[in-house]
Parts: structure tokens; sequence; C-alpha cells
């Protein structure tokens, strides 16, 4: 019976094989995309990937149904989490910009699965983007011929009673899914000249919107008589909070197409930076706009900026609302079907996906067969699907990315850079030739018979330490850890952070409501996690990180990494249990293609480790003067040696 269990160095194999990152090239500007966009470029798209259905529909569709007039405090939470994630998005695409964005940044710091459970959540959540903004350019569109179209399907083909699925099927916006995917097949100049087109439309609507609206703004919608202005409560400003992170998702656009930016170490930050104030202030200037001039319980929330303007006696204006909503809706498709066959390309190269998606047409540059195929994925679930029950489900999915990047770059920022590692010498080995160390000294290498390799002659007071090791100020009172290797102690604090964070949002969000708990058990609960997370912090604040001016590094880590990691995951506990199953459903599908596809053409797995034969292991040991005394300790199997550099009474000490 004991021979069928696998043994443990098996199941050691088997979790680093789960656990291997991914090897960046040398030169990350080499590819085979064209290096064609500049910050204006990139802002436009990410302006054009946020500035869509989120403002035309979902502001309509969050006051009405969640939040009532205080979705204008709800877009201001969302905005602020946003931002922190940006923020790590923007570090992570100066440092590393190859296309792939979360999916990309996660493998070449946490491992392979999660990289690839990110991947497969971002394709859902770009898959569902570009479904829900189709059926809302094709309802927005059907408003101005007085629901004609609506009324023709149903008749003619029929009405839908069946959950999460739509009334009736939506060919129209199947339609502009297909058209959009054509354009995007020809190329990232075509798809950008598109973009900036019906951006300046977009942001030209937007202007109207405001003055319009504030024209006809009337005080009294945010009565007591109407409801006041939070009719439901903090809880429904949190739940508007979680669903208006659906406007937010497109500075992950940007991310993604740093690989055909032309000078992404600094474009890429920029392009976020100005894309997401931009379009923050657009939400909430038209939240605020759109609550004043109708009450909100009237709201239509399939097309509410439009109808606002009908029933106020402007016909002319929401005809030109409903026209340009639809030019803003067309920027987030071509956002979308421009982004997700990107992150398919990626995890395709890199052996996770399956090989035919690391095709990239010779003539235009872009990855043909995705944007075929799950343009036409896209075009079925726009067909079928309730926009609502899209929209829930594309949150849970951005959120758990922004968790992971967050954690990633904890993670990577306490980790020694690449060039940190010794170089190998000519014949394959590590040199042994001296090198100047980062304060300007001379730095000896010595082959080592395992990777720690321990310099205990130097002053600790005077050296330079790396990232990752204790700083020398916590030393005295945290010994015990200085003999761990550099990260090692920061990523068993992350996770802990993380957990501590998982367990603390649950108390908040359930400890009253689902689990009834009493009061002292809720607040000691709520005092144990919070200290978890706290220490947690502290420990990794404790080490060295890396500090470089070359690219943009997001301020004040580990703090603002873990900000947004506890925002999000509480923002995820405030979702539906429903899309929780979907989102498990999802995740499951998603391990079966890693365990019988990815995990075995992965490229990592392809990689041979390099054989290094040391028949010695060596420790430099203190002298007396400033010379080295260095023993050889041979391993078990071979009898002992003499002392290199003998000197008896040295070795003694």
């Amino acid at each position: 019976m004991a021979r069928w269990l696998p043994r443990s160095t098996d199941l050691t194999r088997f979790c680093q094989k789960l656990n291997r990152v991914k090897t960046l090239e040398d030169d990350m500007m080499e590819t085979s995309f064209n290096r064609c966009l500049s910050t204006i470029d990139l802002t436009l798209l990410g302006i054009g990937g946020m500035v869509g259905s989120g403002l035309y529909v979902l502001t309509g569709t969050v006051a009405k149904e969640i939040a009532g007039p205080a979705v204008i405090v709800s877009f201001i939470i969302a905005g602020f989490a946003s931002l922190l994630a940006a923020l790590c998005y923007a570090e992570f695409g100066a440092r590393v910009p190859k296309t792939g964005s979360a999916y990309m940044f996660t493998y070449v710091s946490v491992g392979e699965i999660w990289a690839f459970l990110i991947g497969w959540n971002v394709l859902l959540e770009y898959m569902i983007g570009g479904a829900a903004v189709a059926r809302a350019w094709s309802g927005y569109l059907d408003s101005i011929f007085n629901h004609k179209i609506k009324n023709f399907t149903e008749t003619h083909v029929g009405a839908w009673q069946v959950p999460f699925l739509a009334r009736y099927p939506d060919f129209l916006a199947a339609a502009i899914l297909l058209v959009a995917t054509a354009f995007i097949s020809f190329g990232a100049k075509v798809s950008s000249w598109l973009n900036h087109v019906f951006s300046a439309i977009s942001m030209g609507v937007i202007l109207f919107i405001l003055i319009m609206g504030f024209v006809l703004a009337q005080p009294k919608n945010w009565s007591t008589q109407e409801g006041g202005f939070a009719p439901y409560g903090l809880s429904g400003i949190m739940a508007g909070t979680a669903t208006c992170f659906y406007a937010f998702v497109g500075f992950d656009v940007i991310a993604a197409s740093s690989e055909e930016a032309r000078n992404p170490q600094r474009a890429v930050p920029r392009a976020i930076a100005f894309s997401l104030g931009l379009a923050t202030g657009a939400y909430i200037l038209v939240s605020v706009v759109l609550t004043l001039m109708v009450p909100w319980h009237t709201l239509d929330p399939d097309s509410a900026l439009a109808d606002a303007f009908y029933r106020r006696g402007y016909a002319w204006a929401g005809f030109l609302v409903a026209a340009g909503s639809i030019c803003a809706m067309n920027t987030v498709l071509l956002s979308n079907l421009f982004s997700l066959p990107r992150i398919v390309y990626a995890m395709a190269e890199d052996g996770l996906f399956f090989q035919v998606f690391s095709r990239v047409h010779p003539c235009t540059q872009v990855p043909v067969v995705g944007i075929v195929v799950f343009g036409l994925l896209m075009a079925l679930l726009a067909l079928i699907f309730d926009l609502e029950a899209l929209v829930q489900f594309l949150s849970i999915g951005t959120l758990l990315a922004y968790t992971f990047v967050a954690a990633s770059i904890i993670v990577l920022r306490f980790q020694q850079q690449k060039g940190d590692v010794p170089a190998p010498g000519p014949s394959g080995q590590p040199s042994t030739e001296p090198h100047e160390g980062p304060s300007g000294g001379e730095l000896k290498e010595y082959e080592s018979f395992s990777d720690k390799l321990h310099l205990v002659d130097r002053d600790k007071s005077k050296e330079q330490r790396e990232p990752g090791q204790l700083k020398a100020a916590f030393e005295p009172y945290l010994e015990f850890l200085s003999d761990f290797y550099p990260g090692e102690v920061v990523t068993v604090a992350v996770v802990t952070l993380m957990v501590s964070a998982i367990c603390l949002c649950s108390i908040l969000v359930f400890g009253n409501t689902h689990l009834h708990l009493p009061t002292w058990s809720y607040s000691l609960l709520l005092v144990l996690f919070s200290l978890g997370f706290l220490l947690s912090l502290l420990l990794i604040w404790a080490h060295e990180q890396q500090h470089s001016t070359q690219t943009f590094q997001i301020p004040l880590v580990p703090l603002s990494p873990a900000l947004s990691i506890i925002l999000n995951i509480y923002l995820m506990l405030k979702l539906s249990y429903m899309t929780w199953l979907r989102f498990a459903i999802w995740l499951l599908l998603g391990l079966l293609v890693y365990f019988g596809y990815g995990i075995w053409h992965s490229k990592e797995n392809l990689r041979e480790p390099r054989a290094q034969r040391v028949s010695a292991r060596y420790v430099v040991f203190p002298g007396g003067s400033l010379e080295e005394r260095v023993q050889a300790v041979q391993p078990s199997s071979q009898p002992a040696t003499g002392l290199l550099d003998t000197d008896s009474e040295d070795c003694k000490r």
C-alpha cells in the first residue's frame, strides 16, 4: 500500500513545478510585435477602455438598484482602490515591458499556477467586458429607434425566461463584435487610429452632458422626499463600489499593450495615471449630473442618460447623448478586442495555453488566430447572456487580478535583482574573479556547494545589504531571521498578510449577518486578525528592498500594495454567492486546462537545470587580521582534506 503513495521528493518536485517563475530575456525590448504606440496612444486607449458602457449604463444601474445618489461615493472609493492597483500595474509595466498584464506580472514573481489562474480569469474578464459593452451598445441604439429592434426580435424570434440569460437573443450586439473583430485584425496602427476618432467624439459628448446636465440639475432630487442621498446605507455604497470596479478595467489595457509601446518605461506609468485620473473625474461628475436631473428611483437602467434628457423635454439632447455613447462604447470594444488576444498570446508563448494562439501574422504583426476565435466567443456571450450577471462576474476577476498584482509587487520588490546574481565564467561555472561591489570595494566570489555562501568576516555595519535581507537596525531584535535566504521571510509574510486580510474581511462582512457572532468574539477576532495583518506588514518593512531610479516605482511599499490587497478582498466578499459559484466553476475548468496541457508544455518545464559538479563546500572563517581563512568542508562520502591557507591557530579560533 505504501508503495502507491507518492514520495516526499516527488511531492517537493511537483510543488516546485507549480511555483516556478518565468525566466525573462536579457533584452526585454525585443518582440515580434510592432512597437508603434506613443504615450498619447496608450492614454486614449486607457480612456477608451474605461469611459464607455460604465459611464452610460453602469451609473444608472448602480444608482437605481444598489446605492442611490450615493453612487458618487461608490465611484470615489472604487477610483481610490483602482489607483492603488494602477500604481502596481504602472511599476510592473515599466519594469517588465511584455504583453500579458497581470498574468505576466504574477508569472515573474509568484509562480506558474497562480499566473495561469490569473490569466485564465483575465480571459474571462475581457470576454465578459466585450460582451457586456456590446449589449449596452445594442440597447442604446435600440433606444434611439424607440425600442423597435427589441420589439421586433421578441415578436418574430421569441423571448426567454431563463435566469442569467437575456430576455431575447441580441443579434445586433453579436454583429457589432464581429465587425470590431475584423478591424482589430488589421493591426495596431489601424486600431489606434479608430480609437482616436471614437475617443474624441466620446469626450465631446461627455462635456455636453456635464454642461447641459448642470443647467437642468434639481437639488430636490437628493432630498428626503425622494429617498435621500444614501437610501441603501453604507452597505449599499460598498456593494455599489464592488460593481463600479467594472468601470476602471481600462487601465489594464495599457499594461497589456506595453510590448507595443515605443518607450514603455516612461509611457506606461504616465498613460495609466492620466487615463485613470480623467476617467474617475468623468464618472463622478456624470453621476452627480444624472442623479440631479431626475429622481434616482425613476432611472432607466438600460439607457439612463439618454432617457433622463428625454424625460426633461430635450429629445434632441437625448438623441445626441445616445449617438455619442455608441461611439464611446466602440472604444471599449476596440480596447477589449485589442487586449484579449495579447493575453492569450502571452500564455501560449509560454506554453501554458494552446500553441496555435502564439502565431503572429507577418504583415499585420498581430495574433490573428486569437483575435478571430475570441471575437467569436465574445459574440456568442453577447447573443445570449444578461448584462447584469456579466458585470458582477467581471468584477470578481478584476479584483482577483488586482490582488495578485499587488502581492507580486511586494514579492518582487524584496527579491534580488537579476544583476545581483554572480555571472558565470567562461567555462560555464560561477566566476571567481574579483568584482566591484555596490560601494566600490572589491568583493570575492567563491564556488559554493550550496546556494547560500556565508561571508562572515565582513563588517556588517558598513556593508550595503541586498534586497530581501534584514535591515541592520532590526538585526539585534530579529537575529533569528538573518539565517534565511534573502526574500524567504518576505514571501512567508506576504502569504500570512493575505490570509489575515481574508479572515479580517470575512469577519467584517459576515460576522454580524451570516455568522451571528457575539459582540465579544466579533471584537476579539477583529483584533487578532488585525494584529496578524499589521505584524506581517511590519515584518516585510523590516527587510531591505530594491531602490531603482531607472523606472517608475510605487511609493510607500509595502503599505500601498497591502491597502490594495485588503480593499480588493473586502470588495470581492461583498459580491453575491452566485457570482462566487460561477467563478469557482470557471476556476475548475482552468485547472483542468492547466493540468491537462499547460504544466506539460510550459517552456519553463523544458528548461534543463544546470548541472553543477561541486566537490567541496567552502565556508569563510573570521581571522585575526583582514586576510581571509578558508576551510574546505568535504561531503560526508569523501575524506576530509586539509586547510586551504593553513593556519592552525586561526582555524581553532
